[in-house]
């Protein structure tokens, strides 16, 4: 939200307090509390009239900081509130030396110099500042109608670019970019975004959260243009600057504090075909599609089953049609015995039609108005209603609702919208209805997730999510949500994904081929590529099938060809994986994640690093051109076994079947035998693929193979030298191959050297 009429004025009606300087001084051990006055205090009559601003300083956890600023601490709390798995107290230490305070937490140090005008510098390890709250930073605001917001702006250095703030499809770089954080169901070609996560990432070295899950208004340089500033309706605002030496650092600090993405299943990471949504479709016609792809050797790991397998006007029900589905059990036992997994739509709305929308009336698991009505609209479906995942009953109801489809075979769950959430209404709990908003998603993808793990293991839960808030990554996989059938659509859908990798998510897909309308087949067949070399491949559309015939024999030759090589990269894959739910770096990293020291790398949105080594540049056009950059080093294609030096720009034409898809020197990549499923067997005959180092120059590495439950299957110990490649293995005695790319190769077990060229 903007205050300003320019620099020097405020709009008509606005009144802005800002902090001026420390009128009193709290320190703890691990904690500062500083009263700040809005205005310089000369004499003591300048103390009466006027407001102070309570600033508190804290550390939640190491190289994180909080602050705490608020006007009047009378107002009730209502929450809802985020959880903070990864928070605790005592992190911090405080150090005075005259007028000089600061907090310490591990590389980040707030500092306050009480003798001067209010300024918050935050410093790095070097001494380094980072960011600051100066003369302005740190505020309260009334607006003509009255509303009380808190604000705040952190200084933005020369050059200094900020990403994040969740799933956004608006310009990669925020620079210039007014956001609210506010849960919408505006496809992805608006301003709008179903995930709102209020966090942004640096490129100075630092990230920011704002503890607040209702709407919070960023103008990101765009009110003030050295300023990031953000600001709540609210009497209070808390937010935490988190340090690192590079962005996973910080993202590892982050998603530390709000949880860490839970490992998917291996079986999701392969192909996963819809019935589509608006589409006629019976089990004739699902038999066919998955006859389809077995008789064009596709292989396919999920078999989704979109909305119209409930009954019309009664969404949701959780009740198969019976005129379109007469033997739902027979048919996923069917499905199953072909060695698929089975996903199914679900939506946290109840229909008026729906049996369950009477009993969940007369339980009081449906939202409500502040009169005792039940909120309803037409909107979606006739007369919905919403569930209230505030009331512990309704979440244990829902759960049940669903534990019948998971006696039948179901495996997984679309937990689409949840971003339809009314204000005006009361909640069971008595959370604000405000924050609740935003907050919504988490409860819901939450409940479901949590059905999921006590009814299949932790290891094998996973749903297909379209919303989510902070601390939503600890519930993969996430969705794009509905996007056109374009190549625009597709380079947009890109920039939405590479947005939320840098708020903390850790697994990311979207809808091959585009959502609303039918894709032209060149649009296709590239969206084929850049989704099959995704974190999750998903094959959907709205009126129109996505099965690759549809679009041609070449469609149906592009999607072999990637399907396969994502089996067979699924060792190092999942490897990334593992690393996602370890550290909360994700699968796919916009390339400043890899190269942050790299300038050209942190405008880049239309290419990225699928996992440490793997770098990705979709095509965008018809005609196959596509513009990329290769970072410093040397390069190997991986379909072409072409080898290009970075740094470089690079402009080139590919086929379908093709597109810069390179393997930085230095990797091994670990590739599985089984091209036919994502979960198979990685360590029958494995090939380490090995790209050396140029000229021969020592190097070490040391590769992990993991086990379908995320553990360690294997590490390979990789060392070159001027007389070639030894691989010495680690936990396994079992036979595997040594590839020297550009040189020889050898199988065998244990120790395995080979010569370079």
């Amino acid at each position: 939200m903007k205050f300003t009429d320019g620099f020097w004025l405020m709009r008509e009606g606005v009144h802005a307090s800002y902090a001026t300087e420390v009128r009193d001084l709290q320190i703890g051990a691990d904690h500062i509390t500083a009263h700040a006055a809005v205005k310089h205090v000369r004499q003591r009559g300048d103390t009466l009239n006027t407001p102070l601003l309570t600033t508190e300083f804290f550390s939640p956890a190491d190289g994180v900081i909080g602050v705490r600023v608020t006007h009047h601490a009378g107002k009730r709390r209502l929450g809802p509130d985020f959880a903070l798995p990864g928070a605790g107290a005592g992190a911090g230490r405080t150090r005075r030396e005259g007028d000089l305070v600061e907090l310490r937490s591990g590389p980040l140090t707030l500092r306050l110099d009480t003798g001067k005008a209010w300024t918050l510098d935050f410093l790095d390890d070097r001494g380094r500042r980072l960011t600051a709250a100066e003369r302005k930073g740190t505020a309260f605001v009334t607006a003509p109608d009255g509303a009380h917001h808190t604000a705040v702006q952190l200084a933005l250095g020369v050059g200094e670019q900020i990403y994040g703030l969740g799933e956004r499809f608006t310009p990669f770089v925020k620079n210039g970019q007014s956001v609210d954080i506010w849960q919408a169901d505006g496809g992805t070609s608006s301003e709008q975004a179903y995930k709102n996560i209020p966090f942004y990432l640096s490129s100075r070295g630092y990230g920011v959260f704002v503890n607040h899950p209702g709407k919070v208004s960023f103008e990101v340089g765009s009110e003030s243009v050295g300023q990031v500033q953000f600001s709540v309706e609210d009497q209070s605002l808390e937010y935490y600057v988190v340090a690192g030496r590079t962005p996973k650092d910080v993202l590892a600090r982050y998603t530390a504090l709000t949880g860490r993405p839970a490992l998917p299943p291996a079986w999701s990471f392969g192909l996963w075909l819809t019935t589509s949504f608006c589409t006629a479709y019976d089990e004739t016609t699902v038999t066919s599609f998955v006859d389809g792809m077995a008789e064009r050797d596709i292989p396919l790991s999920v078999f989704h089953f979109d909305c119209f397998w409930m009954r019309e006007y009664q969404w949701s029900d959780f009740q198969w049609d019976p005129e379109t589905f007469p033997d739902p059990e027979g048919m996923l036992a069917r499905l199953k015995s072909r060695g698929l997994r089975i996903s199914m739509w679900i939506n946290p709305y109840i229909a008026q039609k729906s049996a369950l929308f009477a009993e969940g009336a007369a339980r009081g698991y449906l939202v409500r108005r502040p009169n005792g009505d039940i909120w309803q609209w037409d909107l979606w479906q006739a007369g919905m209603a919403l569930v209230d995942f505030t009331n512990p009953a309704a979440r244990a109801w829902f759960q049940d609702k669903l534990r019948p489809l998971l006696a039948q075979g179901v495996d997984c769950f679309k937990t689409d919208f949840g971003e339809r959430v009314p204000t005006d209404v009361v909640w069971h709990d008595g959370s604000d209805p405000e924050r609740m908003h935003n907050y919504y998603a988490q409860l819901y993808n939450r409940t479901v997730f949590e059905l999921l793990e006590a009814e299949r293991g932790s290891g094998e839960a996973v749903l297909f999510a379209r919303s989510a808030t902070a601390g939503g990554q600890q519930y993969p996989v996430h969705w794009g949500g509905d996007c056109f059938a374009s190549f625009e659509a597709m380079a947009e859908s890109l920039r939405g994904g590479l947005s939320l990798s840098l708020s903390g998510f850790g697994f990311w897909s979207h809808d091959i081929g585009g959502f609303e309308g039918t894709p032209d087949p060149g649009v296709f067949k590239r969206w084929l590529a850049f989704g099959l070399l995704s974190s999750h491949s998903r094959l959907h559309g709205n009126v129109s099938y996505r099965v690759p015939w549809e679009f041609g024999e070449e469609a149906v030759e592009v999607a072999r060809r990637f399907t396969l090589l994502k089996h067979r990269l699924m060792p190092y894959l999942y490897g990334a994986a593992v690393e996602a739910h370890t550290t909360g770096v994700p699968v796919m990293r916009p390339m400043l994640l890899e190269f942050p020291d790299d300038p050209a790398c942190r405008t880049l949105d239309r290419q990225y690093m699928l996992g440490p080594d793997l770098l990705v540049a979709p095509v965008f056009t018809a005609d196959g051109e596509v513009e990329y950059y290769l970072p410093p080093g040397a390069w190997t294609h991986v379909l072409t076994g072409e080898t290009a030096a970075g740094p470089a720009w690079r402009r080139e034409r590919h086929g379908f079947d093709s597109l810069p898809l390179f393997v930085r020197a230095g990797a091994v990549l670990p590739l599985g035998a089984d091209d036919q499923r994502p979960d198979a067997d990685w360590l029958d005959e494995l090939t380490l693929r090995v790209h050396p180092v140029p000229g021969g120059a020592p190097s070490r590495r040391s590769v992990t193979v993991p086990d379908l439950a995320g553990g360690v299957a294997a590490v390979f110990h990789v060392a070159q030298d001027g007389d070639g490649v030894r691989v010495r293995a680690e936990g396994t005695d079992r036979a595997y191959r040594v590839e020297v790319v550009g040189g020889g190769s050898a199988r065998g077990m244990g120790d395995v050297a080979v010569p370079l060229p």
